[in-house]
């Protein structure tokens, strides 16, 4: 009797070890996915690795800037509504990202009528806008924007290594979506080249910053 009580015992115990082992793993196993899911979601909000230079087609917007400039503009831009992601190609940890979502109301000014003029070169598009756009009265197009369209500002913004903070403007207009679209689709509705001063101000709006 003495030998069965022994060895029961014995597998009581050993069960219960293997019950802790059970439950104090589990807490690991949620501890290191909470840690991982931590440290993804901070190289998401706080990139770390600058890129190595300024690729073609950026602008620079500022000279001697930092890691926390850029992290107040993604923060910023997030809490604006914007929307912010890992640029395609990129590790969570590169120092760009992709703002995007920003609209810009009553924009018609901007708009740059020479791509356009190329597209009713080759097919033309019977909008009187338009045709007064060909007769080269650009006012009514552009009044016709300010009404139905929103000038759709992204940006991809980056930390290079040499501190600069550089940007990419994505623009173009795009119709309300409360509202059909005035002209046919396919249209090149594109802003004129904005300066430096000009995209560095209107990223700051779009991230809340100005």
């Amino acid at each position: 009797m003495r030998g069965v009580h022994g060895k029961n015992t014995v597998l009581r115990r050993w069960t219960g070890i293997r019950r802790l082992f059970r439950m104090f793993g589990n807490r690991i196993k949620t501890v290191e996915l909470w840690h991982n899911a931590s440290v993804t979601s901070s190289a998401a909000e706080r990139p770390t690795r600058p890129i190595a230079g300024k690729p073609a087609g950026y602008l620079g917007l500022a000279t001697y800037s930092s890691l926390g400039r850029l992290w107040q503009l993604l923060a910023g831009a997030a809490r604006a509504g914007r929307q912010v992601s890992v640029v395609r190609g990129d590790s969570p940890d590169s120092a760009r990202r992709r703002v995007a979502g920003y609209e810009l109301p009553g924009a018609g000014l901007l708009l740059d009528p020479a791509p356009l003029l190329r597209d009713l070169e080759d097919g033309f598009a019977p909008h009187p806008a338009l045709v007064a756009l060909l007769a080269g009265d650009v006012g009514p197009l552009r009044e016709l924007l300010n009404t139905d369209y929103v000038l759709r500002l992204d940006f991809v913004v980056a930390l290079t290594s040499g501190r600069e903070l550089v940007a990419r403007p994505e623009f173009g207009y795009q119709p309300r979506p409360d509202r059909p679209a005035p002209l046919p689709s396919g249209l090149t509705l594109r802003p004129r080249r904005l300066s430096r001063d000009e995209v560095h101000l209107l990223l700051q709006r779009a991230c809340g910053l100005a």
